[in-house]
């Protein structure tokens, strides 16, 4: 760890100086110099993850993303990150073994070339006739590549024109189509229609669960982590990543929300019992046809062996769970939610592929030059 680091460290921790005196803040630092040195840990994850509190199960069970990087570049090797990073490459692979998503009405890519009667368009004109054409009236445009929420926009209602169309968004701003297209594809898609259930805790986001993953060589899947993800009054999504949303546990034998909280961010993470903006139960609630739900992304899960471990955000609708989107790498919150980590259950995946003997003759090896070079070779005429 660099100098920089440290005194950037010692900063955090002289923030506990009301909590923690003088000698405690030094073995808060010891203690986090020794998780470095046993798990990987990371200084902001140390931070954010207040370790200086946690119990020794949590600290036993938390998979960290130094740790995670390693099993899951086997488990779900480069060559297929593009199969679930690529919204437009995931709906159209998986509906086709059967997993749910919603109803995909457009793709536009400045790249490229499709004919005009295919859901694909590289111009605005294009773009509007395909809406036109499907009767679209409401619609969520996301980037293909985007997480935790970016780059999402709600549209209410549609005005159209020739060459370009009018939207009405969620939050009542009006944007022409043709403002939101540049260089980054896009997909537009229908807007999920969540049960009475989940939509009662706020009606303004899709609120999901999130299931973490597992499959074994055996072809057995696992569902290894559950917890929720309540997006707060006027936001159209659930995020978590920033803060500004409700979340919390739910088990996965019963489907019982639990261990609710509102979290504003790191640090600053207040329990609750009820949803702060609506005021509907959350603790205690047992999400409706939970078995069904969970039965289907186990089959989702095997019917996606490209990536071995994977986070799934699913919708509650009347017809059934519905995939938001499917995530080959993903991030450590859900932990703290839970109150528990899934290191475990990650390498005990991770340990099994590897006594089959496996090799991904197409993974990708680190460039054996620095960025800095191939950048300087690229400048060059």
């Amino acid at each position: 760890m660099s100098i920089g680091k440290k005194v950037s460290f010692f900063k955090k921790i002289k923030r506990l100086s009301d909590k923690y005196p003088r000698n405690l803040r030094r073995m808060v630092f010891r203690d986090y110099r020794k998780l470095y040195e046993t798990k990987g840990l990371t200084e902001d994850e140390y931070w954010d993850f207040e370790f200086e509190r946690q119990n020794d199960d949590f600290r036993r069970s938390f998979l960290g993303l130094n740790e995670q990087r390693y099993y899951l570049d086997f488990l779900n090797p480069k060559k297929y990150y593009i199969v679930s990073r690529n919204k437009y490459v995931a709906h159209r692979m998986l509906e086709r073994v059967g997993v749910r998503f919603a109803e995909l009405y457009a793709y536009y890519s400045p790249e490229g070339y499709a004919p005009a009667d295919q859901e694909m368009a590289r111009d605005c004109k294009t773009l509007v006739g395909i809406l036109k054409r499907k009767g679209v009236d409401a619609c969520v445009i996301k980037s293909t590549e985007g997480s935790h929420g970016d780059g999402v926009s709600v549209v209410r209602h549609i005005e159209y024109g020739e060459e370009d169309c009018e939207f009405t968004l969620y939050n009542g701003e009006h944007k022409n189509l043709s403002s939101l297209l540049e260089n980054d594809p896009l997909i537009f898609e229908q807007v999920v229609e969540q049960t009475a259930q989940m939509s009662s805790f706020n009606p303004s986001s899709v609120n999901t669960v999130r299931f973490m993953t597992t499959l074994l060589p055996s072809g057995e899947a696992k569902v290894i982590a559950t917890w929720f993800k309540l997006g707060r009054k006027g936001s159209c999504v659930d995020n978590a990543g920033s803060g500004g949303n409700v979340d919390g546990c739910v088990d996965i034998g019963t489907g019982e929300m639990k261990n609710a909280v509102q979290f504003d961010g790191w640090r600053h993470v207040s329990p609750i019992e009820k949803h702060p903006d609506s005021g509907v139960q959350i603790n205690g609630t047992v999400i409706n046809n939970w078995e069904e739900a969970k039965s289907e992304i186990v089959r989702f899960q095997q019917a996606f062996p490209f990536c071995k471990a994977a986070g799934w955000d699913v919708a509650f609708t009347d017809r059934g769970p519905v995939v938001i989107e499917v995530n080959d790498m993903w991030d450590s919150t859900g932990q703290l939610f839970i109150r528990h980590g899934w290191r475990k259950e990650i390498r005990e995946c991770y340990l099994q592929w590897k006594k089959m003997g496996s090799d991904y003759i197409m993974s990708r090896d680190r460039n054996a030059l620095s960025n800095e070079r191939l950048e300087r070779i690229v400048s060059n005429e």
